[in-house]
């Protein structure tokens, strides 16, 4: 860079002139890193004057205020090297400011008829932004403490959960086989496969535990299968079959399906079979059209009777 006039007095007065317009603090230096000039915005952020500033070594200022290690490495190492540093955090407690927290901008500029150079250097706070910053991060991790809390005291409520149903199966399944009543023990042994159901859909979403969205046809797979294994002996075979695409679903409709079929399906081997049938076949199908999705649970059981049909 090139003085006006050929004298580094002649470019320290331009650069007064263009330091006094600039909002943030900011200080012109000699290459001994003595104050050639200071805006106003430095005197009345750092609570200084000007008789007391210019002339004066930068670390002299404020009885050595500005002796801070950080400013020393950015002046003396790091400018002379790279003529240019941009953002370089200076965190230091001012006698009159307190902690604060600096991003300094500085440049070395080299005239080309001097060996002399002059050093820009430009002050921005930012302890306010670094305050912010720091609280949403304490917040952030404060809330990622309580995200992990609910995680483990949900999956110690679904441990719980699956532990209580299996007992209340377990519980009618005995009942069952010491009542003496046929139609109380069939109630019995229903209450054992809707509560058994219920289990599975807990079991199956338990394993996709953290996904948002559930595959239907292994959901429904999984979900008949278990029914399936539960309700249809030997004696009596019934070929439980799901037709299903790559559909996802929510886990929170999942639940819904879920209980739907489970009801559908025990009915449909309750009530559409009442004697044996070699090719008994109850079918689940789910389909998708755009954002339209239809479920069926058919059989080819005896059906029901126009006059019984409500």
């Amino acid at each position: 860079m090139i003085a006006p006039t050929g004298t580094i007095a002649d470019a320290q007065t331009l650069a007064q002139a263009i330091v006094n317009t600039i909002i943030e603090p900011f200080l012109v230096l000699d290459d001994k890193f003595n104050v050639l000039a200071a805006s106003r915005s430095f005197y009345a952020t750092f609570k200084v004057k000007p008789e007391e500033t210019q002339g004066r070594l930068l670390y002299d200022l404020g009885d050595g205020q500005w002796d801070i290690p950080a400013l020393r490495l950015l002046l003396e190492t790091i400018i002379p090297e790279r003529t240019a540093m941009d953002e370089f955090e200076v965190v230091h407690d001012f006698p009159t400011l307190g902690r604060r927290v600096m991003l300094l901008n500085a440049r070395k500029v080299i005239y080309d008829n001097s060996d002399a150079h002059t050093i820009l250097l430009a002050f921005l706070d930012v302890t306010k932004r670094r305050a912010l910053e720091d609280e949403g991060s304490e917040l952030l991790a404060q809330t990622e403490e309580l995200l992990r809390q609910k995680q483990v005291l949900l999956q110690e409520m679904q441990h719980r959960v699956a532990n209580s149903l299996q007992i209340i199966a377990s519980i009618l399944l005995l009942k069952a086989r010491a009542v003496t009543s046929e139609e109380t023990r069939n109630h019995l042994q229903d209450a054992h496969r809707r509560v058994m159901s219920v289990a599975a859909v807990q079991e199956h979403l338990h394993a996709a535990e953290g996904i948002d969205q559930i595959e239907v046809s292994s959901y429904l797979t999984t979900l008949c299968s278990s029914l399936a294994a539960s309700m249809v002996g030997e004696g009596r075979p019934i070929a439980i079959e799901v037709a299903s695409d790559k559909s996802m679903i929510a886990s929170a409709q999942a639940v819904s399906i879920g209980l739907i079929v489970t009801e559908l399906l025990i009915n449909a081997i309750k009530y559409a079979f009442p004697e044996p049938k070699p090719d008994a076949a109850v079918n689940v199908t789910y389909e998708v059209s755009g954002t339209d999705w239809k479920l069926t649970v058919g059989d080819n059981g005896v059906g029901k009777a126009p006059d019984d049909v409500a």
